[in-house]
């Protein structure tokens, strides 16, 4: 399981020319489910996610945690992490797992997200999505478990 895990101060995610899901300020988070991921991933990522501590104190440290500093998550699916591109210029996504298993596993990190008490907003699962994303910093953190 991969993510790309952004400090935001705002993001939209709209599909099908429609407004889905908006936070404010907290953490984008690019999920990429792969083909040996297991749900006991789920609660290594969630846990991270929660916990990583990307958010300046009051001395300008990064210090706090997404939920310490009041902000959301936005959680969107991106088989794309899991693009090959050592052989040619065309990515292949062979690692990457199949809808009938990435979803479950996603819904699974939303899950757990929300049950540590952040407030979760998602994507649309296998849509064309268009995201508009104010980065914050930039803050970018790539994470593998």
């Amino acid at each position: 399981m991969r993510a790309v895990i952004q400090r935001v101060k705002r993001t939209a995610l709209f599909a099908e020319g429609r407004l889905v899901s908006e936070i404010a300020g907290g953490l984008a988070v690019y999920l990429g489910v792969g083909t040996e991921d297991t749900e006991g991933q789920c609660a290594a990522m969630a846990k991270k996610i929660a916990q990583l501590r990307v958010f300046e104190d009051d001395d300008g440290k990064m210090n706090r945690s997404v939920a310490e500093a009041g902000g959301e998550v936005l959680l969107i699916s991106q088989f794309t992490l899991y693009g090959d591109c050592s052989r040619g210029n065309r990515p292949s996504f062979t690692q990457a797992a199949r809808p009938e298993r990435a979803l479950p596993l996603y819904e699974e990190v939303a899950r757990l997200l929300a049950e540590r008490g952040l407030t979760v907003k998602k994507g649309v699962f296998g849509a064309d999505m268009k995201i508009e994303q104010y980065n914050d910093g930039p803050v970018t953190i790539l994470y593998e478990c």
